[in-house]
C-alpha cells in the first residue's frame, strides 16, 4: 500500500490537485501528519514585510492586511515544499498560471477539506480558520511576492566569534569519551543536547538555530557544526570543559546542510552550508566560521533545460578521494564536485542526475556516493574518483535515505539500502562494481516493510541487524514502531519493536524516528517525538537481542529528532 505524506517541518500545500500525489519536505523531509502542524509553527525564516509584491490584476482582490497575512501563512507552512517562488519542487508548482484557471472555489475546497490523494483538511481540522483558508485560495492567485537577496555583507555582519581561536583548549578539557557523544536535536526549541553515550547523562543543553537539521564533526572530531532550519550555523567545541558555541553565522533565510573539509591535508580546515534561500552555498573557515566564498546555484534544469530560479541545496557530503564537497541542488538536479583546494580559481565539475535531489550517503568504501532524486524515483550513483555519474537506478517512490545503509547481501555482496516515504518497500542497490559486477548499480533486492512514511534506515559494520523508521505512516502501530530484519536471513520476517510502548510517555503522537547506533555498534538509539508541552523520550535498544536497555527521559528533551553519533558521523558509518 501507498502513501502519500505533508512535511515535517510544517508544509502547508503538498499539492493542489486531487488526482496528483503530495510530497513535502521534513526540514525538507516530507512528511506531516496532521498531529505535527499543532506543534509549533515554522519559524518565518524570511521576513515576510521584505518580500516584493505583486499583486495581479486578473486574481481575487487581497487587501494590503490580508496580503501581509497570507504572506506569513505561506512562508511558514509552504515555501519549504512548493518554494519560496513557487515554482514547485517536491510539492507542486503554484504560480498563478495554474491557480487562477483552478479558481478560488476549487483552491479553498482542496486547502479546507483535503483529498484522497492525500492534502490534509486544514479547514475542517482547525488548523486553518475559515477566513485564512479563502484568504490562501485568493493569494496563491496573485504573482509570488520575491524575498530579498542575503549577500556577503549580510552573511558578514551575521558572523560572530564567541570564543577566540587563541582562547579555546589546547587539549580536551573534559573527560568523556568524546567518540560516543551523540549531538540530538531538540526541534522546537531551537537547541541541540549533548549526551554522554557511557553514562546516558546529558552534558549541556545548547542554543543553537531553529529545528537543526543535520550535526557534522570535523576530520578530528573537535568541532561540532549544527545547522537550523533558519540558516544559522553554529561551531560547538568539543574539548571545552563543557562543551558549547564557540561561533556563529547565518548563511542565508533558510538552510538544511552543513559539511566540513576531509581531505587529507585539509582536515578541519573549511566548512561549507547550502541556503534554500537565496539558492547558495557558503564556504567558510573550519574553526571560526568565517564567510570566504559564496555561489550561487541558479541555473538550468537537466531535463528541459529551463532556468530555475530558485534551486535549493540539499545534501553536502566531504570527498574522501579529493579536495571537494560535493553539493546536491535539488530543483536542477545537478550534482557539483566543489574543489576547494583554491578558493579564488573555483573548479567546479557539474554532473547531470534527476530532479529533485535530495538526501544520500557513501557506499562502503566511500568511494561512490548514493544520492535520492526524490520525485523521479531514482538514486543517482556518483564515482567521487572520477568525478562522474557512475549509475542511474529507479527505485520505489519517494526514496528517502537519508544517509542510507551498507552491509552484504548474502547472494548479492555488498549492497546500500534506501527506504521510501511514497510506499513500503526498501531498495538494495549492489555496490561492489569489480567483485559483483552484474549487480553493481542496481536493485537486487526489494525488501517489504511496515508501510510508507519512512525517514530513515540505518544499520552498523558489527550489527547483523537492519532497522527502518516509519514515523509518517498514518498508523499509529507503525509510527510508533520500527521494523528489524535480520541481515543473515533476509527472507525471515521483520521483527517489530514497540518502541514508543517501551518509552512508557503520556499523551502524544510519540512518533519514533531516526535510529542511531553508537559507538561500538551495540547499542541503537531512537527518539520518541512528540508535541512541544508533551514528553518524550529517547530510547536505547541492545542490538544483539533487540530488548529495551535504556529509557532517558528529561524536561529539557524537548521534541528530540535527529541523532548523531560523533564517531559514526566523524567516519560516515552507516
Amino acid at each position: 500500500m501507498k502513501y502519500t505524506t505533508l512535511s515535517i517541518t510544517g508544509i502547508m500545500l503538498a499539492s493542489i490537485f486531487a488526482s496528483l500525489p503530495v510530497y513535502g519536505a521534513a526540514g525538507e523531509h516530507p512528511g506531516t501528519p496532521e498531529e505535527e502542524m499543532r506543534y509549533k509553527g515554522a519559524p518565518v525564516p524570511i521576513k515576510p514585510e521584505e518580500a516584493v509584491e505583486q499583486i495581479s490584476p486578473k486574481a481575487p482582490a487581497v487587501t494590503p492586511e490580508e496580503f501581509a497575512r497570507a504572506k506569513q501563512i505561506f512562508f511558514e507552512r509552504c515555501a519549504g515544499c512548493h518554494g519560496v517562488l513557487r515554482k514547485g519542487a517536491t510539492g507542486k508548482p503554484l504560480t498563478p498560471d495554474i491557480t487562477q484557471e483552478k479558481g478560488t472555489a476549487y483552491l479553498k475546497t482542496f486547502i479546507g477539506y483535503g483529498s484522497p490523494a492525500g492534502m490534509p483538511n486544514f479547514g475542517t481540522a482547525g488548523e486553518l480558520a475559515e477566513a485564512d483558508v479563502d484568504l490562501m485560495a485568493r493569494y496563491l492567485q496573485h504573482e509570488p511576492p520575491v524575498p530579498p537577496e542575503y549577500g556577503m555583507e549580510e552573511i558578514t555582519a551575521s558572523w560572530k566569534v564567541i570564543v577566540p581561536v587563541d582562547k579555546r583548549p589546547k587539549k580536551q578539557m573534559n573527560k568523556y569519551d568524546l567518540e560516543n557523544v551523540f549531538s540530538v536535536t531538540l526541534r522546537d526549541t531551537g537547541q541541540v543536547a549533548i549526551i554522554d553515550g557511557d553514562t546516558k547523562e546529558i552534558i549541556n543543553v545548547i542554543d543553537t538555530g531553529y529545528a537543526v537539521h543535520i550535526s557534522r564533526l570535523s576530520t578530528s572530531g573537535r568541532y561540532l557544526y549544527v545547522i537550523g532550519r533558519d540558516a544559522k550555523v553554529n561551531l560547538i567545541d568539543l574539548w571545552m570543559e563543557t562543551p558549547d558555541n564557540v561561533a556563529e553565522i547565518k548563511v542565508g533565510m533558510e538552510a538544511r546542510s552543513v559539511e566540513t573539509s576531509k581531505y587529507k591535508g585539509y582536515e578541519d580546515t573549511y566548512a561549507i552550508a547550502g541556503s534554500y534561500w537565496p539558492p547558495q552555498y557558503t564556504i567558510m573557515k573550519g574553526d571560526t566560521l568565517e564567510p570566504l566564498k559564496i555561489v550561487s546555484t541558479r541555473g538550468m534544469t537537466v531535463d528541459t533545460q529551463e532556468f530555475h530560479p530558485e534551486p535549493r541545496v540539499a545534501a553536502i557530503v566531504a570527498s574522501h578521494e579529493k579536495p571537494e564537497f560535493i553539493v546536491n541542488v535539488k530543483e536542477t538536479g545537478k550534482i557539483l564536485m566543489v574543489n576547494y583546494s583554491d578558493l579564488d580559481n573555483l573548479n567546479v565539475t557539474t554532473i547531470n542526475a534527476a530532479r529533485y535531489l535530495h538526501d544520500g550517503g557513501w557506499d562502503s568504501t566511500q568511494r561512490y556516493f548514493l544520492t535520492a532524486a526524490n520525485k523521479s524515483n531514482k538514486i543517482a550513483v556518483v564515482d567521487s574518483k572520477t568525478s562522474k555519474l557512475a549509475g542511474m537506478v529507479d527505485v520505489g517512490e519517494i526514496p528517502h535515505p537519508g544517509r542510507g545503509a551498507n552491509f552484504k547481501d548474502p547472494k548479492f555482496g555488498p549492497v546500500w539500502a534506501t527506504s521510501h516515504l511514497g510506499d513500503d518497500t526498501i531498495s538494495l542497490i549492489g555496490t561492489d562494481p569489480k567483485g559483483h559486477e552484474e549487480h553493481a548499480w542496481k536493485v537486487v533486492r526489494t525488501l517489504k516493510g511496515q508501510g510508507g512514511g519512512s525517514l530513515f534506515i540505518k544499520t552498523h559494520p558489527k550489527s547483523r541487524h537492519l532497522y527502518v523508521d516509519t514515523p509518517l505512516n498514518p498508523d499509529t502501530k507503525n509510527s510508533q514502531t520500527v521494523a528489524v530484519f535480520d541481515l543473515k536471513n533476509l527472507d525471515k520476517p521483520y521483527t517489530v519493536l514497540p518502541i514508543a510502548e517501551w518509552a512508557e510517555l503520556g499523551e502524544g503522537p510519540k512518533r519514533v524516528v531516526q535510529p542511531e547506533f553508537n559507538k561500538k555498534g551495540d547499542e541503537v538509539w531512537f527518539s520518541v517525538w512528540s508535541g512541544k508541552k508533551e514528553e518524550s523520550a529517547l530510547v536505547i535498544v541492545d542490538d544483539k537481542n533487540l530488548k529495551l536497555k535504556k529509557v532517558i527521559k528529561d524536561k529539557r528533551l524537548v521534541t528530540p529528532t535527529g541523532k548523531f553519533n560523533v564517531y559514526n558521523t566523524m567516519h560516515d558509518i552507516y
